[in-house]
């Protein structure tokens, strides 16, 4: 079976199996589309902007919507099912380029699957994994099923260097593309600094994030409330809508719910602090100006494994991009409605804590710069010399 296809048809298999791989994903395809026309036909996994680009999805990504180490073992035989049949349908196709997207413990088997059955297919990895914090042996192990790696971050092509995986290249942040959307106009500005403030909380955006975390941050700005007056909104996405309503409906103080990702933006530009789980809501706070503290609890199984593996001071991405464990963040135990409701009276109020986050949040751009050219046209280039280098 050969990877290769006549000139006249590309055909380019993208795997995204979470709502910000989907996003990703689709703006690859339209600048892909842009550079080859009528000539490119997608297939493969995601959701709705990359259905909206043109794949018909093997299958619903919610059915991967799962956090945790018990929760991926109940679900196990249907993970491994997905995985078979989405390699085969992989290998079925032969398409001139895989690329998979974020989701390594998924797309990365995968991709193991489809190198082993048919070496001739190119495959990039866009998104990184987290290979700098954790089981940092991956990096080598990729170099036998990935050709390119896309990294979001500025760091991680040296990490890769460093661990001797395979080639890697920044191609820039998404956010980096939506910085308009994420930061106040002068009004917007003027509503961050009227009392009462608006304050975002941000449990996750699955649904074992949302349990792990939903009660947890309901008691600390219960806690909060009682000493300070403030605006509560909740941004969440329309799969978690009910489950997000139910949750909130017994807490001390009932948020505003920002569904969807234009009320979420809005939020943002005159929100004063937030409240969030840990993952790249950081960064997106952090570069809409937002000082936050940051909270992350998983299971017990969970927590043994990562207490263990973890090989990085910080989690949290905002801080990893500074370079300087600016943040707050409270782990497992640590994490607790009193230390919580602590530290965010400290970023609501003109406190030296909430100054030391808008200071270090003001070198972001230059850190995570990539030229006048969006990371989606790096990633397309990437994607297309890869492409051309391999079918050479």
């Amino acid at each position: 079976m050969q990877a290769s296809n006549p000139a006249t048809v590309r055909k380019v298999f993208l795997i995204a199996t979470e709502e910000s791989g989907d996003r990703l994903g689709a703006a690859l395809m339209k600048v892909l589309r842009q550079r080859l026309g009528d000539t490119v036909r997608f297939s493969g996994v995601g959701g709705r902007q990359m259905t909206s680009e043109g794949i018909a999805p093997l299958f619903p990504i919610e059915e991967l919507s799962i956090m945790g180490f018990a929760a991926v073992v109940k679900q196990l035989p249907k993970i491994l099912q997905l995985i078979r049949r989405t390699a085969d349908a992989v290998l079925d196709e032969a398409p001139d380029m895989l690329v998979i997207i974020d989701s390594p413990d998924f797309t990365h088997r995968v991709a193991g699957r489809v190198r082993a059955r048919n070496p001739n297919i190119p495959i990039v990895d866009y998104v990184s994994p987290s290979v700098w914090a954790w089981r940092p042996g991956r990096a080598r192990a990729m170099r036998s099923y990935v050709d390119h790696v896309l990294a979001l971050l500025p760091f991680e092509p040296e990490e890769y260097r460093k661990l001797e995986g395979p080639p890697c290249s920044y191609v820039g942040h998404p956010l980096t593309e939506q910085l308009a959307s994420l930061r106040p106009n002068a009004e917007e500005q003027k509503r961050r600094e009227t009392q009462p403030p608006v304050l975002l909380v941000l449990p996750g955006s699955r649904r074992g994030e949302i349990r792990h975390h939903l009660a947890l941050f309901g008691a600390a700005l219960g806690q909060l409330g009682e000493r300070l007056k403030f605006e509560l909104v909740l941004p969440t996405i329309p799969h978690l809508e009910t489950m997000v309503r139910e949750g909130v409906a017994s807490w001390p103080i009932v948020p505003r719910i920002a569904v969807g990702e234009t009320e979420k933006r809005a939020a943002f530009r005159i929100a004063r602090a937030a409240l969030a789980k840990s993952g790249t809501v950081t960064l997106e706070l952090a570069l809409s100006g937002i000082p936050m503290v940051t909270a992350y609890r998983v299971g017990a199984a969970e927590a043994f494994i990562l207490r263990r593996a973890i090989r990085v001071s910080s989690v949290i991405l905002a801080n990893l991009v500074i370079g300087s464990e600016i943040i707050p963040e409270f782990l497992q135990e640590n994490c607790t409605p009193e230390k919580l409701a602590q530290a965010l009276g400290d970023v609501l109020a003109d406190s030296p804590e909430r100054l030391r986050q808008l200071v270090a949040f003001g070198t972001l751009d230059a850190k995570m710069s990539t030229g006048n050219q969006p990371p989606s046209v790096r990633a397309a280039d990437i994607v297309l010399a890869t492409m051309s280098q391999r079918s050479g």
